[in-house]
C-alpha cells in the first residue's frame, strides 16, 4: 500500500512558517470545492500555491449540497443547454478520477397526473439530456410504464403514477470530494491550511493587493501572506471579501437556503434514488445511502447569519408533506427525522426571479486591485470553474513566469492513489474489505461499504492501524484508527472536522457520533495536546452541531 502524502495538523507550525516566508504565485481564499479545484489545477501546472480557509475545509456550501455529481436535468427545463452539456461531461470525468467516491446511480423520475413532466416531454427531454451529457450504453434513459415503475418503487402512490423515466446520475460525498482534491493539491506542493482567516488586504501605492493579513485560528497570531495573484473562492462570503476590497458593483450574490432531512432507511425504504414532483411545481430528491435515506432540497431566499444556517419547522414540514404525498404508505412525521443539514447556495442575483429559477452558472468578478472572485456554479463543475479562474490568472502573469508551466491536466489526475480503476474494481475491493472485516468480527456489510466509499484503497491503512488498539470492540478500534488517519493525513483539527466533514457521521450515522464521542474526544486531546478548556470547547461546539442537526427551529434567524 502506497503511503499517503502527509497532510497533518501536527505539521501546522511548519505550514504557518512557510506561509509567512514564501512569496506565492497564487493565494486562494476559501477551502470549499471551488478553492480546492483551483489549488489542484494551479499546483499541477507548476505554480507555487497557497490556500487559506477560515473554518474547516468544505464547512460551507461544499458540505451542504444534495451530494450528487449530476447532469442538471432541471437546467434543461430552464434552457441552460451549455450548463447541461458541461455538467454531463464533467460528471463522467470526475467518476473516472474517483470511482469509489462518485458512484453511478439510476434515478427514477415518476410521471404523475398533473405533474411537471408529461410522458412525451419526459421522453424527449431525457433523450436530449442523454445527448447533451454524452450518456452511453446502458446508462441511457429508459421509459417505464406504470407496472414497471411500481416494480422499481412499490412505495409510490399507485393512484396517481402513470409511468416514469429512468436515467443516469452520480452520487458523492461533497466534503470527502473536497478533501481528496485538496490532498492531491498538497501532493503537487500546494500549501493548504484550515482555521486561518483572511482578515484584510494590504495594498501598494498603485492600489494593487500586495499581501493578506491572516489570523491563525489555533493561536490567534496575525501574519502576512504575499503572492503575485489573489483569488477569492469564498462561496457565500464572496461579497464580504469584495466589500473589504471596496470592489462591489451592480453584480452581487443572491443567497438561497437548501435543507435536506435524513431518515433511518427502515422509515423510508425506497429501493433506489428518485426525483419527484411536489405541489408547488418544484422537484426534490429521495436518495438511499447506506443505513439512511435523505430527502431534499428546499429552495428559499436567505438573508440571515452566514455562520449558522439551520432548518426550520417550516422546512421540515414542506419536505414531509412532499414525502407523504409521494409515498403514502410511509406516513412520516417530524419525530421520524434522524438528522438534517442546511446550507446556502451563492447564486448571482437576477431581478424578478424566484430562488429556484436563478441560474447555477458561475461568474468571475475581477477588481482593479487584482482580486479575482468566483461565485455561483455547482459542485459538478468545480474543475471547469478552476480552469476559468486559471485563464484569468494567467492573463496577469508575465511570459517569463508562464514559460515553465504545464497545461491543465486535472481531467486525468486520479484523486486517490493508488486509484481504483472503475466501478467493477470498486465492487471487488469492497468485497475484499468485507472479508477482512469479517475476520475481525465485523459482520455488517455496511462497514465495508462505508470504508470503501469514504477512503478508497486508503481503507487498508485504517484497518491495519486498528490492530494497534486494544479495545475489545472491533468497531471502536476501527473508528479510533479512522481518527488517527484523519489527523495525520487529512488535516483534522477538531471534533467537528472528524464527525462532520471527514466521516459524514453527523448526517449519515448520528447514533455513532453519540456512541463514540467520548473515546474520540479523549484521543483527539492526546494527539493534539488539548487542555481541559480546549476539550470542553470542542465538545460544546460538537453538541451545538448535533442540536442544529436534530432540531427544527421556529425561525432561521438565530
Amino acid at each position: 500500500m502506497e503511503k499517503p502524502v502527509e497532510f497533518s495538523v501536527l505539521k501546522r507550525a511548519e505550514q504557518i512558517e512557510n506561509l509567512q516566508t514564501q512569496k506565492f504565485d497564487l493565494a486562494i481564499i476559501g477551502g470549499g470545492v471551488t478553492g480546492a479545484g483551483i489549488a489542484l489545477d494551479a499546483a499541477s501546472r507548476g505554480l507555487n500555491v497557497c490556500l487559506v480557509e477560515k473554518n474547516d475545509f468544505a464547512s460551507g456550501t461544499s458540505n451542504k449540497s444534495t451530494k450528487l455529481i449530476h447532469g442538471g436535468l432541471r437546467y434543461l427545463k430552464q434552457f441552460e443547454i451549455g450548463l447541461v452539456r458541461e455538467s454531463g461531461s464533467e460528471r463522467a470525468i470526475v467518476h473516472k478520477l474517483a470511482p469509489h467516491l462518485v458512484i453511478p446511480e439510476k434515478m427514477l423520475l415518476p410521471l404523475v397526473e398533473g405533474g411537471t413532466y408529461g410522458k412525451m416531454m419526459t421522453s424527449i427531454g431525457l433523450k436530449v439530456y442523454d445527448f447533451l451529457a454524452d450518456v452511453q450504453g446502458d446508462d441511457r434513459r429508459q421509459m417505464l410504464d406504470k407496472d414497471q415503475t411500481l416494480e422499481k418503487e412499490p412505495l409510490l402512490n399507485k393512484d396517481v403514477v402513470l409511468g416514469s423515466g429512468l436515467y443516469a446520475e452520480y452520487r458523492t460525498d461533497d466534503a470527502r470530494l473536497t478533501i481528496e482534491i485538496l490532498k492531491k493539491a498538497v501532493s503537487y506542493g500546494a500549501n493548504v491550511i484550515n482555521y486561518c482567516e483572511m482578515k484584510s488586504f494590504n495594498y501598494n501605492d498603485d492600489s494593487k493587493i500586495k499581501s493578506l493579513n491572516c489570523k491563525d485560528g489555533n493561536t490567534g497570531d496575525i501574519f502576512k501572506i504575499k503572492a503575485r495573484n489573489y483569488v477569492s473562492a469564498a462561496g457565500p462570503w464572496v461579497d464580504t471579501l469584495r466589500t473589504k476590497d471596496q470592489s462591489m458593483n451592480n453584480k452581487y450574490l443572491h443567497l438561497t437556503k437548501g435543507v435536506h432531512i435524513v431518515f433511518p432507511y427502515e422509515k423510508l425504504p425506497v429501493k433506489q434514488p428518485l426525483y419527484f414532483d411536489v405541489h408547488d411545481e418544484r422537484m426534490i430528491f429521495a436518495i438511499p445511502r447506506g443505513r439512511i435515506t435523505y430527502v431534499g432540497t428546499t429552495d428559499t431566499n436567505y438573508s440571515g447569519n452566514l455562520e449558522r444556517v439551520v432548518a426550520t419547522k417550516e422546512d421540515a414540514e414542506y419536505l414531509l408533506n412532499a414525502i407523504n404525498s409521494t409515498f403514502p404508505q410511509v406516513n412520516l412525521n417530524i419525530d421520524d427525522i434522524e438528522s438534517n443539514w442546511a446550507g446556502l447556495r451563492p447564486l448571482i442575483h437576477e431581478e424578478d426571479k424566484d430562488p429556484s429559477e436563478l441560474s447555477r452558472k458561475d461568474e468571475l468578478f475581477i477588481s482593479e486591485s487584482g482580486l479575482i472572485s468566483i461565485a455561483g456554479g455547482k459542485l459538478t463543475g468545480y474543475r471547469r470553474m478552476a480552469q476559468r479562474v486559471m485563464e484569468a490568472v494567467l492573463k496577469t502573469m508575465k511570459n517569463k513566469h508562464k514559460e515553465h508551466l504545464n497545461k491543465s491536466s486535472t481531467e486525468i489526475i486520479p484523486l486517490v492513489s493508488p486509484p481504483l480503476e472503475n466501478s467493477h474494481a470498486v465492487n471487488v475491493y469492497q468485497n475484499e474489505l468485507e472479508a477482512t472485516l469479517l475476520s475481525k468480527g465485523i459482520s455488517e456489510s455496511y462497514h465495508a461499504w462505508y470504508l470503501c466509499s469514504t477512503y478508497g484503497k486508503k481503507a487498508e491503512i485504517i484497518i491495519e492501524k486498528s490492530n494497534q488498539f486494544d479495545n475489545k470492540d472491533a468497531l471502536e478500534k476501527l473508528i479510533r484508527a479512522e481518527l488517527w488517519f484523519c489527523i495525520h493525513y487529512e488535516m483534522t483539527n477538531s471534533l467537528t472536522d472528524f464527525f462532520v466533514r471527514r466521516t459524514g457521521r453527523l448526517y449519515f450515522d448520528i447514533p455513532s457520533v453519540k456512541k463514540y464521542v467520548k473515546i474520540i474526544s479523549k484521543d483527539c486531546a492526546n494527539y493534539l495536546n488539548w487542555d481541559a478548556e480546549r476539550l470542553a470547547s470542542e465538545e460544546k461546539n460538537l453538541n451545538l452541531l448535533i442540536q442544529d442537526a436534530t432540531t427544527y427551529y421556529n425561525t432561521e434567524f438565530i
